[in-house]
């Protein structure tokens, strides 16, 4: 797969001390007919590291003060994940690239460094513009959450139809770029037993189910509110292409129990793709060799194959 012409895809190094330097290498490594269409960016030593071994074009700013040392994160370290991120952002309004895949960060040493968004999904979506919706993409699952970095006890002021809407939309969207013509999607109840028609909650009564009746044709075929106890074991059994989820762990725990090594995940409605590996920085495995590449893999490929036109 090439995206020659459209510029290349932005590799970004993650946190220093973490797993993500070690399996972007191995990523392109295995996947030498890749190297000719990505740049990575990170700090100097270990891309030029890179640079010598594989021929990756790379971009980089000095190494963080104290050196990198792996498992051992720092805010200097952290920094450098900063840059690498806004210098990413930075490639793809200029034309220089056309897709981000960033390898994980720390939020907690992120903040130290200066980052002052939750994550890196709203970083993005502050720098390019756009509503962003968080999705997971994986061969066997695909889940879309209408909500994902806010406390629970906070759920009901960010569920409302718009955004309930603009996640069904979507993730739609992304379906019909991956070739499903006329997508199934399943959207998750919020109460057990998605509220037993109003006996455990009317959530769906009078917010979910009316936000999908309103939404008219989406050249998709949209379920009722449905239990989520259920929908995803039919997810994987075939009835549906992709799933709603209405909050973070309602989505992921389901998600990550059979896809951990292989999700992607992937920032919907911005004007360029961006992609990440599901998991996190792995500080306690990092440089000890039992990182696996599989998800970072994964994510090259999807921001790839999405940037394609």
């Amino acid at each position: 797969m090439s995206i020659s012409g459209q510029g290349k895809l932005a590799i970004t190094c993650g946190d220093p001390a973490g797993v993500g330097p070690e399996v972007i290498r191995d990523a392109l490594r295995l996947h030498p007919e890749w190297v000719p269409d990505v740049c990575v960016f990170g700090w100097e030593t270990w891309t030029s590291g890179l640079c010598r071994e594989l021929g990756v074009e790379t971009r980089s700013i000095p190494d963080p003060e104290g050196g990198v040392h792996p498992g051992v994160p720092t805010v200097a370290g952290s920094g450098v994940a900063l840059w690498a991120m806004d210098a990413a952002a930075r490639a793809c309004v200029a034309g220089e690239c056309c897709a981000v895949a960033t390898a994980p960060v720390s939020k907690h040493w992120m903040r130290q460094a200066g980052m002052m968004t939750p994550g890196q999904t709203e970083f993005f979506a502050n720098a390019w513009g756009g509503v962003p919706t968080m999705a997971f993409i994986a061969a066997e699952m695909r889940v879309a959450l209408v909500t994902w970095h806010v406390p629970l006890r906070d759920l009901w002021l960010h569920l409302t139809a718009d955004a309930i809407q603009r996640t069904v939309r979507d993730l739609v969207s992304v379906l019909h770029r991956l070739g499903i013509s006329r997508p199934r999607v399943a959207v998750c109840g919020l109460n057990p037993h998605a509220g037993e028609q109003g006996q455990m909650g009317d959530e769906e009564l009078v917010l979910i189910q009316p936000a999908l009746k309103a939404m008219g044709d989406l050249q998709a075929d949209l379920s009722d509110c449905l239990p989520s106890d259920t929908v995803f074991f039919r997810h994987r059994r075939g009835d549906f292409d992709g799933v709603v989820a209405l909050y973070h762990d309602q989505g992921l725990a389901p998600l990550k129990t059979v896809a951990f090594d292989e999700a992607v995940n992937t920032s919907l409605g911005l004007p360029f793709v961006r992609t990440s590996p599901d998991h996190g920085t792995g500080f306690d495995i990092a440089g000890k060799g039992r990182a696996s590449a599989r998800s970072m893999e994964a994510a090259i490929r999807l921001a790839m194959q999405l940037s394609v036109r």
